[in-house]
């Protein structure tokens, strides 16, 4: 059976991501059935909405998407491989393309929610709607394996309230359901055993309405996350990830220090990239951010080519040999050259040659 498992039901298309063992992760080819999926019922009169979930290891629900297939990039950078250039060039312009979509898209966020992930769920357009549930593990983690968070991470990251953005991107902080509301990176929460029910009535005529109504009545759950909101703004907002890990170490509790050390687990050139990632693309439109990433992502690969990149580095370590144990270059926060971080805001590519040019 195909990785991306497509229908119509009455008035709605349906897919369904159908690769539990890998928790869902998208390879080149699921991108591709995707944004062929989506262009042919972006014109098809029968489909008046669109939903997308994953399947889990038990059956439908309980995983929606892991991220990209990082197994794949460690394979592909060290190899040469060609489609690594593809994969991240047609996944952020399938990203850019649910972000304008004419139809309402419904985005199940049960289980995990990771990295590429968030990019086929967060960009969804005003008629959208994301739903997490008590089992929704959300994050974006990829200063673990030396990258940052692509996928527009930056510009959906940015619209966080507060420094929200900048703490989710620096540490990757996973985020429960409501956790995800609070942050703007879901519209509600439904108990997971009620997702068959809901996903059944879509392609009922006034399903969606329906649904849309019953999020907007429901109170607002309860996070863990407003505790530290103070603390996070005011650490998060320093000018440089050095000011931030030296004041979160100076701070003296619990939680600064836990963060503090989680941040000098992370790539130390990374941290500083993603921080200025972040901030950058609070001004910028989606189709702005999306080729400023494709700029990072390829420098991610190619100024320290092989395994002298980070991002290779990191998946190996993560996994490949599984050890935890990256070999980060450079290995400390403070020894970050200025220079090294402006090397990968410089594009590669003239702007009538981008990869994603024509993004509007």
């Amino acid at each position: 059976m195909s990785d991306v498992v497509t229908e119509i039901r009455g008035s709605a298309g349906l897919i369904t991501l159908n690769r539990p063992r890998a928790l869902n992760a998208l390879s080149l080819e699921m991108i591709r059935e995707l944004t062929a999926v989506l262009l042919a019922w972006r014109g098809e009169p029968r489909v008046e909405r669109v939903a997308i979930r994953g399947t889990g290891r038990e059956g439908a629900f309980g995983a929606f998407c892991a991220g990209g297939d990082i197994r794949f990039f460690h394979q592909a950078a060290l190899a040469g491989d060609p489609r690594l250039e593809d994969f991240f060039t047609e996944e952020y312009t399938l990203n850019h393309l649910i972000h304008g979509y004419p139809k309402p898209y419904v985005v199940f966020m049960d289980g995990i929610v990771m990295g590429g992930g968030m990019g086929i769920s967060a960009h969804g357009g005003d008629t959208s709607l994301r739903i997490a549930t008590e089992r929704t593990k959300m994050a974006m983690p990829e200063t673990n394996i030396g990258l940052f968070p692509d996928v527009g991470g930056g510009w959906f990251l940015a619209r966080c309230p507060g420094h929200l953005g900048e703490y989710l991107a620096l540490t990757g902080h996973l985020l429960g359901g409501a956790d995800a509301v609070a942050a703007g990176l879901a519209d509600g929460v439904l108990p997971s055993a009620e997702l068959p029910a809901v996903w059944d009535s879509l392609g009922d005529h006034d399903g969606f309405e329906r649904l849309r109504e019953r999020l907007r009545l429901a109170a607002a759950p309860a996070g863990d996350l407003a505790v530290q909101r103070p603390d996070i703004d005011r650490f998060f907002a320093l000018p440089t990830v050095g000011d931030i890990v030296a004041a979160l170490e100076a701070d003296g509790s619990g939680w600064a220090a836990g963060t503090a050390a989680l941040l000098r687990q992370r790539s130390p050139l990374m941290l500083h990239v993603t921080l200025e990632h972040v901030r950058r693309a609070r001004h910028m439109t989606l189709a702005e951010d999306l080729r400023m990433e494709r700029d990072l992502v390829r420098h991610c690969f190619h100024l320290r080519p092989g395994a002298a990149s980070d991002t290779v580095e990191g998946i190996r370590a993560l996994a490949v040999d599984k050890d935890h144990a990256p070999r980060w270059s450079p290995a400390r926060i403070e020894e970050v050259e200025p220079a090294a971080v402006a090397a990968f805001f410089a594009s590669p590519w003239p702007r009538h040659a981008h990869p994603l040019r024509e993004l509007a």
